[in-house]
């Protein structure tokens, strides 16, 4: 083989490695990488049972990521069904009372913010490390909405309790 087909050999070579090349990738390894999770509360405040329209409210998920320069982190935001156990049927209590209510994943209040499951959304997104290692914060909208007209409510304090599970791998 003379030098001139051996240098084209290697540059066919060299350009089908670079066309083998995926998007980097990677796993989160305890150590090399972290992420963290702040959330502010859907607090709806006042509701009025005779009212025909929906109350509704935001609340937020903030994660946080550092780690390895360059490091991708995909990551999966999940939140619970609360103490009802259902995502369609999400209700908030005052002693025996129970309000309706569901969490979205959209300020249209159509896609709800679940696990995944019964027709849920989970959030999926990922961060790329910079320089220093770290990530800006990313910043997930969570939309609460009450339906309107539930006249059998009665005045009381109403809470629910839902889990945030941020999975990043």
């Amino acid at each position: 083989m003379t030098q001139k087909n051996l240098l084209r050999s290697l540059l066919a070579l060299l350009c089908l490695c670079f066309a083998c090349v995926k998007p980097a990738q990677a796993l989160c390894i305890q150590g090399v990488c972290a992420c963290t999770l702040a959330t502010t509360n859907v607090a709806f405040g006042n509701y009025n049972p005779m009212a025909f329209g929906n109350t509704d409210t935001t609340g937020s998920v903030k994660v946080n990521c550092g780690g390895v320069v360059g490091l991708l982190i995909p990551f999966n935001i999940a939140i619970s069904a609360g103490a009802s156990g259902s995502f369609a049927n999400r209700q908030m209590k005052s002693g025996s009372n129970a309000l309706a209510y569901n969490l979205y994943t959209d300020a249209s209040y159509t896609t709800i913010w679940g696990d995944g499951s019964s027709s849920t959304q989970i959030i999926s997104s990922g961060v790329t490390l910079d320089a220093l290692g770290l990530s800006p914060a990313q910043n997930f909208y969570v939309y609460g909405r009450i339906p309107g007209r539930q006249t059998a409510a009665i005045p009381g304090v109403y809470a629910d309790t839902i889990s945030v599970t941020l999975t990043y791998f």
